[in-house]
């Protein structure tokens, strides 16, 4: 006899009175999916930097009707995602859910990226991406577990990229970390199972954000990049979003271990190739 489905293919999506906890909240990719999570149900403690930064995030959950939870951290600081974990699992009693979106690229003293070839850089610039997109994964996925295996619907997104799928020369730092959080959702998503726990990677695309406004605005290094993608065109936050809604709700319960690339098809092999004239690469100088 057939299996009769326990809930409806759009209850599925709902999180209703999960608690969740999303870092990098205060803008971008982060806010969009602290808000999707709210707007399926969820309450949600929200982690940046600073709390004033996450003031507009915290307003627009609240909106939704769900509950809020600012939380300050600095994940370049090493005890950091560990103490916003345990102030999160207090604060909203346990923990469901956790979206791990904070992360860096090298920066100039101005806020624009550092592009150059691995041998131009410095090991700083190396230590302190891998501090703030690895080691804090791993910090805060170890402190989290002690919450989530009490939870009957946990799950884990690290938020990863595409560029640790693919070759990303200028960019090493960035999708070494990137590509080794893949790596630690796939180990996780293994050896957490038996436990209950969904472990997964989100590999997004190139996307509108604050820190890919530099590579949009300079045209002919954007139009270059889009070349590259087959659907031709930038990801907005709120699609990523979805994405992570899915893999954090009921509708994806069986499925962990696994990194979702949602961008557009650029890590396709070949896929940049599919029929897609390419221009020439912008002059070095436009692409700096």
């Amino acid at each position: 006899m057939k299996k009769e489905p326990s809930v409806n293919t759009l209850d599925s999506f709902r999180l209703d009175g999960a608690r969740a906890l999303v870092t990098g909240a205060s803008r971008g990719i982060g806010q969009a999916i602290a808000l999707a999570l709210a707007e399926a149900g969820a309450d949600v403690a929200i982690a940046a930097r600073s709390t004033e930064a996450l003031r507009g995030t915290a307003e627009q959950i609240a909106r939704t009707g769900r509950d809020a939870f600012p939380l300050a951290g600095d994940f370049s600081v090493p005890e950091a995602a560990a103490e916003v974990v345990t102030r999160a699992a207090e604060t909203l009693g346990g923990l469901d859910t956790v979206v791990h979106c904070a992360g860096v690229l090298p920066t100039l003293p101005d806020g624009s990226p550092i592009l150059a070839p691995l041998q131009d850089t410095e090991q700083e610039d190396w230590n302190t991406v891998l501090t703030v997109n690895l080691n804090a994964s791993a910090a805060l996925c170890r402190q989290a577990h002690r919450y989530l295996v009490g939870s009957t619907r946990a799950a884990v997104v690290l938020l990863s990229s595409t560029s640790g799928l693919i070759g990303s020369p200028t960019m090493e730092a960035y999708a070494a970390s990137k590509a080794a959080q893949v790596s630690l959702a796939r180990s996780l998503g293994v050896g957490w199972a038996r436990q209950g726990i969904r472990v997964n990677a989100l590999c997004a695309g190139w996307t509108r954000t604050d820190l890919t406004a530099p590579f949009e605005d300079a045209v002919p290094v954007s139009e270059w990049l889009m070349s590259h993608v087959p659907m031709g065109r930038w990801a907005e936050p709120e699609e990523v979003a979805r994405a992570a809604l899915f893999l954090t709700s009921p509708a994806s319960s069986y499925l962990t271990g696994t990194a979702l690339a949602l961008d557009g098809g650029v890590s396709v092999p070949d896929g940049g190739l599919a029929g897609i004239p390419k221009p020439p690469p912008p002059p070095s100088s436009a692409a700096a």
